[in-house]
């Protein structure tokens, strides 16, 4: 005699309300293969418990159970579901079939778990739904069809993987007459054919069709008709083809985004609350990044405005010096010397005053800087009209304003003012060139250009400069470009009585800061994507929850602990991409907005730096929050998920 189950001192004891309560003592039976089994017993006998234990659902208190020659007693979880998907086939009372999936997915499902070829398990699942009558209802869900026939997708279910050994747990319990018959009959057909078919009932009419029958009362076997004789056949060889690890992978991984998808349609509402706070966190925090990178952009832009790379010396030990107006160190030697050095790119001295600016009868204070040729170059300042001066070494009587002059004196007279005369003062001028006003800084501000020696002879009378303003080649070192500055200018003076402003350091700052506050407000907005990462995990706990009957047949046909993570991290992952994706779509529409608002002032820059980021960040947080509510569905019991409907 082949034996295929045998149990070996087993005892089970639960715990209830505090108080031990064993539900099987002592258990020995051995079950050929190829026998029909009936287990009989009151309710709470404890024959569900013992057909649990056959099925490899609950492990024993003590004591050993061997399923074809293998002790299960001491296997891993994931071993026993191994035993279940390639041995094991489960017909319960009520079916537990998954309501989103047609008949034919739910026949696939164990195959899936086993590795099976796509193409292989669904002729499979197609021949065994005809042979057992449903040709022409594979595509139908569970709601579709009547008990009868919901009962017998669930024998095709038990027996896609070859079903060696079949446990039916009140097959019948749920149906007619006719329908219960008719199951009876498939099953005493499938034992003819060299399954070996275990039946647990309380009814003596189911159990007079098998040719064994076992009665429990109070947790021991206390009658043992014997095996009758048995007339069956060995089972014929199960082509089980499997795939390759990366193509189940992917199958696996496919059947788990399938269920998503579907267990995220059939909550829509719950779903849109869940993504919800993803969408305004990774919106939040995108925008941030995105307008503040704008914000930076414009920064550097107007410094660049301001002269890019750009050192400028004044006379004096210090900014604080008391003495700084009477002090006579800066000449136009001084910015000749300098011109001659490799890492300058230009250089332009400098001397200011101030007085009235007149055409015909127009007239207004203005701000008069004497510069060198260089000087627009050097703090990037753009002409809009005209050139700069022909000579700035001869005192020639030309002058440059900027939009301000020309509005203030040309607006009102419809004059072109190039070529114009205009007085600073009692000096003549002739108008060469327009210059961009900086409206930014100084919007009301006039300020007109003169080269430095007409400033200097012409108006203030003096022959030092007020200061030098260097414009660095780009590729220099900034700081050592200042040290040569420096050595240069204490060896031509024999002792520094002069001081450098670097404007490069002035850039760094505002970077600093911009980045500072930039980081500030991310933190900020952060913490909304942190409160929606805790709404996912905990939308993804009640998922769980609702959903534990479905991990229990999972398990029962044979997922592993890895199958049902997988299932669930990838719906936590898939809300969070979603999210990530919606949120991204609000950040343009909300930075669109403040772009608006702000007038122009600011404007967001979007790079997919930031968009992978985005992506990234939603991954992750599906993963993290996700692992939680997954590992608490990986490791529920099986018998205990199936008892929850």
């Amino acid at each position: 005699m082949n034996t295929i189950i045998e149990l070996k001192g087993i005892s089970r004891t639960y715990t209830n309300g505090g108080q031990p309560l064993t539900v099987l003592k002592d258990i020995n039976l051995t079950i050929a293969a190829g026998e029909l089994v009936a287990i009989i017993g009151a309710s709470g006998s404890g024959k569900s418990t013992l057909m649990n234990i056959m099925g490899c659902l609950e492990v024993p208190d003590q004591g050993d159970y061997y399923i074809g020659g293998q002790n299960a007693a001491h296997l891993s979880p994931d071993a026993l579901a191994r035993l279940r998907r390639e041995h094991i086939g489960f017909i319960f009372q009520r079916y537990h079939l998954m309501p989103d999936l047609s008949a034919q997915s739910n026949v696939e499902i164990p195959a899936i778990y086993a590795n099976s070829q796509r193409d292989t398990r669904r002729q499979r699942a197609a021949e065994l739904l005809a042979r057992l009558g449903l040709e022409g209802r594979e595509h139908r869900k569970p709601g579709e069809l009547s008990g009868g026939q919901q009962q017998r997708v669930s024998i095709a279910r038990a027996l896609i993987n070859g079903g060696e050994i079949i446990l039916a747990d009140e097959p019948t319990g749920a149906l007619d007459s006719q329908s219960g018959q008719e199951v009876l009959a498939i099953l005493s057909e499938l034992n003819q054919c060299g399954h070996t078919v275990v039946i647990v009932t309380h009814d003596l009419s189911v159990a007079q069709h098998a040719q064994r029958v076992i009665e429990l009362r109070d947790g021991e076997i206390v009658t043992d008709t014997g095996r009758k004789s048995v007339v069956s056949q060995p089972l014929p060889l199960l082509n089980r083809s499997r795939q390759k690890g990366w193509q189940s992978l992917l199958d696996r991984t496919h059947e788990s985004l399938q269920m998503a998808l579907k267990a995220m349609n059939s909550h829509r509402l719950r779903t849109a609350l869940t993504m919800t706070g993803i969408i305004f966190g990774i919106a939040a925090v995108v925008t941030v990044v995105a307008l503040g990178e704008g914000a930076k952009q414009r920064t550097l832009a107007n410094i660049k405005e301001l002269g890019t790379n750009m050192v400028s010396i004044y006379p004096g030990r210090d900014f604080f010096d008391d003495a700084i107006d009477s002090i006579r160190t800066l000449v136009p030697a001084d910015a000749d010397a300098l011109a001659k050095q490799n890492f300058v790119d230009s250089v332009s001295p400098e001397v200011s005053t101030a007085d009235i600016i007149r055409f015909n009868s127009k007239s207004a204070s203005a701000s008069i800087s004497g510069i060198g040729r260089d000087y627009f170059r050097v703090n990037g300042i753009t002409l809009v009209q005209g050139t700069t001066f022909r000579d700035d070494r001869n005192a020639l009587q030309e002058v440059i304003i900027d939009d301000n002059a020309r509005q203030a004196l040309f607006g009102d007279l419809g004059v072109e003012p190039l070529g114009q005369i205009v007085f600073l003062g009692s000096v003549p001028a002739r108008v060469v060139g327009i210059a961009k006003s900086n409206r930014d800084y100084t919007p009301n501000r006039i300020t007109v250009w003169m080269p430095y020696t007409t400033v200097m002879y012409r108006m203030v009378g003096k022959s030092v400069l007020s200061s030098i303003s260097v414009r660095l080649k780009d590729g220099i070192d900034n700081a050592a470009a200042v040290s040569a500055i420096t050595q240069l200018l204490t060896q031509r003076h024999g002792v520094k009585d002069f001081m450098l402003f670097n404007r490069d350091e002035f850039r760094k700052s505002i970077e600093h800061t911009s980045m500072t506050l930039s980081l500030l407000i991310l933190m900020v907005a952060s913490i909304s994507l942190v409160v929606g990462s805790l709404g996912v995990m905990n939308i993804m706990l009640v998922s769980v929850t609702e959903r534990t009957h479905e991990i229990g047949v999972r398990m029962a046909v044979g997922a592993r602990r890895s199958d049902i993570m997988q299932q669930f991290m990838i719906e936590a992952v898939l809300v969070c991409l979603i999210g990530g994706a919606l949120g991204i779509a609000l950040s343009f529409a909300a930075s669109a907005l403040f772009t608006a608002l702000a007038g122009g002032m600011l404007t967001a820059i979007y790079s997919w730096q930031a968009a992978t980021a985005a992506f990234f960040c939603s991954t992750l947080i599906g993963m993290i929050f996700g692992y939680l509510p997954a590992r608490k569905a990986a490791w529920m019991d099986p018998v205990t998920s199936l008892a929850n409907e």
